[in-house]
């Protein structure tokens, strides 16, 4: 490819628009172009990039006996009416009507349809198991796209489904899939990526892991302990706290707080420590804004995650109004009436000489104990983990709170799909049962981005040789030499023709701009024919990294140029 004739604009300026680095220097590089709001076109060079990482995702596929198919990205509504997901997911899925009036959605993932593509042949259990996967364009109507490819409405996302005959069965096909993933981000440059448990969300299941790539851009907050291998996404982990009781009795003790309504505020005034205090936590319904009152120490953090799976239905922060029952900065749980769900967290389980609302404008109460003043409470996991705190597997207060950018998930979905599609197999007893499902998936362009993320300077991408989009740069730099160009030329066509990857900048502009491309680009390797390096019979080749500076004679570039990619890959 000469460069000449790439499609797509390169420049120096940054985009006041770009907020993270591989966003700006894929603007920049000519890699891609805004269309709307989470929605872009792609280039030659991003184009490139992705076939090489979706080559490399179909050959750990294939390896571990995937079939590749492809779904619709327009189904029918019945389908998801069948699996109930077309009630209970939001506006993330985009809903229309065909010109005869018949409801369709968008596949923003596609376990129905993999559900339905394999319903009729699955019906005997010596079909189990198998696994079939696609790449596939998908659109999710997100609610705040950002960062370029790292947060979008439209993607190009590696999904598969496995199904079996028993939940051991998926367990180990689990495991291998687990394997698989580590191959696949070493293969195209991010060993670093680690797996954290997570939660299923709107895939449903009970085991999920995230593959997370470690970084201070990333969306996600993941807890790890320092002390042993535990690793979690902060709305899956649980967070253990280790409730100190006081014995010595205290008397429940009404104290006037007048205009205090901040639970900092308010233990400044008490003189007491946030974590010795009850504060209220209010939500409502979004069905039908009913009030739902969550107590946690005063210290916490609620894990709406954690909230929402426990109630089984979407919630928005609280309106309280002056009708509501519920008096804003002074809720307590002593003597709290009214048509409310009231929920406990387990950090005030056993807890006592805590302050609290008095549910009294402008009183608080201290003294609080839940034993013997909160008779009955259940106590359940609604708190987020905390940096410094206790790991849920060693139990040593060595949790590091880091951010990441998620690169792939995996679920065990269970009967799910196949329960509510009432997909069944005979077993070898004559009985119907219910398939169990995995899923597993990869965003391409997301996964593009986290690389450009992790390999970059200020100049460009440093694109692993893997899936770079091209491996050499050739630069005739002065091609109005007519020596430089005759034997730049013949070096082009020497390195094409032994199946080297080259795009070839022979533009007549100067070595500043011709090197500035270059590092947009961003090739492993950088190959210099100058009248300089000429007068000394020379080729100059580095390495994009700034590992690899070598001048090698002009009579075995080429040869010398295959043994440095050989050594590389």
């Amino acid at each position: 490819m000469k460069l000449e004739k790439l499609v797509g604009d390169r420049f120096r300026e940054r985009p006041s628009d770009c907020v993270i680095d591989s966003h700006a220097l894929m603007v920049r590089g000519g890699y891609m172009k805004y269309v709307a709001n989470g929605i872009f076109s792609s280039y030659m060079p991003l184009k490139r990039v992705t076939r090489k990482i979706e080559q490399i995702i179909r050959e750990e596929m294939d390896a571990i006996e995937g079939q590749e198919v492809q779904f619709p990205v327009v189904m029918p509504a019945s389908l998801w009416q069948e699996s109930g997901r077309y009630e209970s997911i939001g506006q993330e899925m985009a809903r229309f009507r065909d010109r005869s009036g018949s409801p369709l959605v968008l596949g923003m993932t596609h376990e129905e349809a993999a559900v339905h593509l394999v319903r009729d042949y699955g019906q005997s259990y010596t079909k189990y198991p198998f696994m079939v996967y696609q790449i596939q364009t998908k659109f999710r109507d997100e609610a705040r796209p950002r960062a370029g490819l790292i947060r979008v409405r439209e993607f190009t996302m590696k999904d598969a489904y496995s199904f079996h005959t028993s939940q051991a069965d998926l367990e180990d096909y689990y495991r291998k899939y687990h394997r698989a993933y580590e191959r696949i981000y070493a293969r195209v440059g991010l060993p670093e990526v680690i797996s954290v448990a997570s939660d299923s969300g709107m895939m449903g299941g009970n085991i999920s892991h995230e593959f997370m790539l470690l970084t201070p851009i990333g969306e996600d907050s993941i807890a790890i302990c320092t002390e042993c291998d535990y690793r979690a996404n902060m709305e899956a982990a649980e967070c253990i706290v280790h409730n100190r009781r006081n014995e010595a009795a205290r008397n429940l003790t009404l104290v006037h707080t007048p205009g205090i309504h901040r639970i900092e505020d308010v233990c400044e005034f008490l003189h007491c420590e946030e974590k010795d205090s009850c504060k209220a936590v209010v939500y409502q319904r979004n069905s039908d804004d009913h009030y739902i009152v969550l107590f946690i120490r005063g210290d916490l953090e609620v894990n709406e995650t954690k909230l929402t799976n426990y109630l089984g239905y979407d919630l928005h922060p609280a309106v309280i109004t002056e009708e509501s029952g519920l008096n804003a900065g002074y809720i307590g749980p002593v003597n709290l009436a009214g048509d409310f769900t009231i929920l406990y967290d387990r950090s005030l389980e056993g807890m006592s000489h805590l302050s609290c609302g008095a549910n009294v404008s402008g009183y608080h109460y201290t003294g609080l104990d839940m034993s013997r003043d909160i008779e009955g409470a259940e106590y359940h996991d609604f708190a987020k983990i905390q940096e410094g705190g206790v790991c849920p597997r060693c139990g040593r207060p060595a949790i590091r709170v880091c951010r990441g950018i998620e690169v792939g998930n995996i679920f065990q979905l269970g009967t799910k799909y196949t329960r509510s599609m009432n997909m069944t197999y005979i077993d070898s007893n004559g009985d119907a049962r219910y398939p169990v499902m995995g899923c597993y998936g990869i965003g391409i362009g997301r996964l593009a981005a986290s690389i450009c993320q992790a390999h970059h300077d200020e100049h460009g991408p440093i694109w692993p040789l893997a899936v770079a989009p091209w491996q050499v740069h050739l630069c005739a730099v002065r091609a109005d030499d007519d020596e430089v160009r005759a034997y730049a030329d013949r070096l082009y066509e020497e390195l094409r023709s032994k199946g080297v990857e080259v795009i070839y900048d022979d533009r007549r502009v100067s070595a500043g701009v011709m090197f500035s491309d270059a590092d947009l680009i961003g090739a492993p390797f950088r190959v210099i024919v100058s009248p300089r390096n000429r007068k000394q019979n020379v080729v100059e080749i580095l390495s994009r990294d700034k590992s690899l500076s070598a001048s090698v004679s002009m009579d075995s570039a080429a040869e010398e140029i295959l043994k440095i990619l050989s050594a590389a890959m």
